[in-house]
C-alpha cells in the first residue's frame, strides 16, 4: 500500500503542476487569439501544429508513451482552438457561411451532432434544413405569432399543430400526456418528427415529448425568443416541471437541427429581449471577456446577432466537452441555483431571475460591474423574497446533494469556480444584507 500511496502522491504533484502550466499556456493562447483577431488570421495553423507535434514528441523517447503523448498534444491544440473560437467566433473555421451570410454552426457530438443555422430569413426556409416530408407535429404556444406557425406548416408534407398556453406553467405533465395522446390519436410513427416553434418552454416540452414517444423520434427546434436562441438552442436538455420544481423530470435529447432567425425578435416585447440578454450576459461573465466588454461598452445594442453567435459558440464549446453535465457544463448554471428558486415563487421571467441569481455568486468587484449592466438594461437587481424560503427551494434543486449544493462562483471575468457549499453558508451568501443588495 505504501508504494500505491507514493505513486498517487507523485500523480497529485504532477497534476498540480500541470494545472498551473495549463493556465499559463491558455493565457498565451489568448494572447495569440488577440493577435489573430487584430490581423484577421485564421485560428487553425496546420503547419504550426504539425511542427509542434513533431518537435515536442521527439522529447519522449519511450515509443509506447510517445503515441499517447502525441494524442495529448493534439488534445491540447484542439482545446486551444476551441477557446480561441469562443473568444473570436469570426475567426472560427468551423462556421460555414453561405452566399446570403447564413451561418451553419456545427455542434460536434459524434452521432448526436447537429447544425445550428443562424441568419435572418431562415424561418421561412426551414424546410431546407429540416426533413419535413412526413407527418410533422408542430408544438407551439399562444404567445407565438401566427405567421411563424403558418410559415413552418406550409413547408411540411403533413402538418399537425398542438398549442399550449404561453408561460412556464405549461411545461407540465398534463400537457406532456396530452401531446403524446394527440400523436397516438393521429397515428404518428417512429418515422415522423416533432418541431418546436417558440421559446424555451415550448422547446423543453416538445423535446421531451420527442424523446419519449416510441422511445424517441426526430426533433427540430425553432427558438423564437432571444433567451431560447442564446441558451436552450444548444445542449439537448429537455424537461417538464413537476411538484412545483423546475425541470425536475427530463432527459438529454439532442435535436436534429436548429434554425435561429433573428427577425423573430422583432415581434418580442422589450421585457423578453432584456430577459434573453441576461442569459447572454451570464455566458459573458463566466466564459467570454470579449462578449462582456460588448455589454459594458453598450456594443451589444447595435449587433444582437453577434451577441447570439458569441453566446452559441461559448455554449457549443462547453457542451462538446461535457454533453451530460458531469463537469465543465455546470459552469452554465451560474446564476441559476438562486435564479431557479426566485423563479419558482415569483412572476419574473427566467432571464430576470438569472440576473438576480448572479449577483450574490460573485466577488464584490464583479457584482458591481454586473449590477451596472443590469441597471443599464432595465433588469431588476433586487427582489422581495425571504432568504429562508429560497434556501428551502434550493434544497430540492437538482444540484443539491446531502453534503451541500453545487454552485458556480465568479471572482474574475472568464474564470468561474465550481464549489460545493453547505446550505448554511449559502444562506449567508444570498442574504442581501450580506452582499450589499436589498430585498
Amino acid at each position: 500500500m505504501d508504494e500505491l500511496y507514493t505513486a498517487r502522491e507523485k500523480i497529485n504533484r504532477a497534476d498540480a503542476q500541470m494545472a498551473r502550466l495549463f493556465c499559463e499556456r491558455m493565457e498565451a493562447v489568448r494572447e495569440i487569439a488577440d493577435f489573430k483577431a487584430e490581423h484577421a488570421l485564421p485560428i487553425l495553423d496546420a503547419r504550426r501544429e504539425k511542427e509542434i507535434t513533431e518537435k515536442n514528441s521527439a522529447l519522449v523517447t519511450d515509443p509506447l508513451l510517445k503515441a499517447h503523448y502525441i494524442n495529448f498534444l493534439k488534445s491540447n491544440m484542439e482545446i486551444s482552438r476551441s477557446y480561441q473560437a469562443e473568444l473570436y467566433p469570426e475567426l472560427s473555421s468551423g462556421i460555414i457561411y453561405d452566399e446570403d451570410n447564413i451561418k451553419k454552426i456545427p455542434i460536434r457530438l459524434g452521432k448526436s451532432g447537429y447544425d445550428v443555422i443562424l441568419g435572418c430569413g431562415t424561418l421561412s426556409r426551414a424546410g431546407k434544413y429540416f426533413s419535413l416530408e412526413r407527418k410533422v407535429l408542430i408544438v407551439t404556444d399562444t404567445g407565438v405569432p401566427t405567421q411563424y406557425i403558418q410559415s413552418i406548416s406550409k413547408q411540411c408534407k403533413e402538418p399537425y399543430i398542438f398549442t399550449v398556453e404561453s408561460g412556464e406553467h405549461s411545461k407540465n405533465i398534463k400537457n406532456f400526456e396530452a401531446i403524446l395522446g394527440f400523436m397516438l390519436e393521429n397515428r404518428f410513427t417512429r418515422s415522423d418528427c416533432v418541431v418546436a416553434v417558440g421559446g424555451g418552454v415550448v422547446g423543453d416540452l416538445a423535446g421531451f415529448v420527442a424523446s419519449s414517444y416510441m422511445r424517441g423520434i426526430d426533433f427540430y427546434n425553432v427558438p423564437t425568443t432571444l433567451l431560447s436562441q442564446v441558451d436552450s438552442s444548444i445542449g439537448g436538455k429537455v424537461a417538464i416541471n413537476l411538484g412545483g420544481y423546475k425541470n425536475s423530470v427530463g432527459a438529454f435529447y439532442q435535436p436534429k437541427c436548429v434554425v435561429i432567425d433573428p427577425e423573430c425578435l422583432l415581434t418580442l416585447d422589450i421585457r423578453q429581449i432584456r430577459s434573453g440578454l441576461a442569459e447572454a450576459l451570464k455566458v459573458a461573465v463566466t466564459s467570454n471577456p470579449v462578449l462582456f466588454d460588448m455589454f459594458e461598452s453598450g456594443e451589444y445594442l447595435s449587433d444582437i446577432e453577434e451577441v447570439i453567435l458569441r453566446s452559441l459558440l461559448v455554449k457549443r464549446g462547453i457542451v462538446e466537452r461535457d454533453e451530460k453535465e458531469s463537469g465543465d457544463r455546470r459552469i452554465l448554471n451560474f446564476g441559476h441555483t438562486v435564479g431557479h428558486a426566485i423563479e419558482s415563487v415569483t412572476g419574473l421571467l427566467h432571464g430576470e431571475c438569472v440576473g438576480l441569481g448572479m449577483l450574490p455568486m460573485c466577488s464584490s468587484e464583479i457584482r458591481n460591474r454586473i449590477k451596472a449592466i443590469l441597471d443599464e438594461m432595465g433588469l431588476p437587481t433586487s427582489v422581495d423574497i425571504d432568504t429562508s424560503d429560497l434556501c428551502e427551494i434550493m434544497l430540492r434543486d437538482k444540484k443539491a446533494q446531502s453534503d451541500g449544493i453545487n454552485i458556480i462562483y465568479v471572482s474574475e471575468i472568464g474564470k468561474p469556480q465550481q464549489l460545493k457549499m453547505p446550505i448554511e453558508n449559502i444562506r449567508d451568501i444570498i442574504d442581501p444584507k450580506n452582499y450589499g443588495g436589498n430585498k
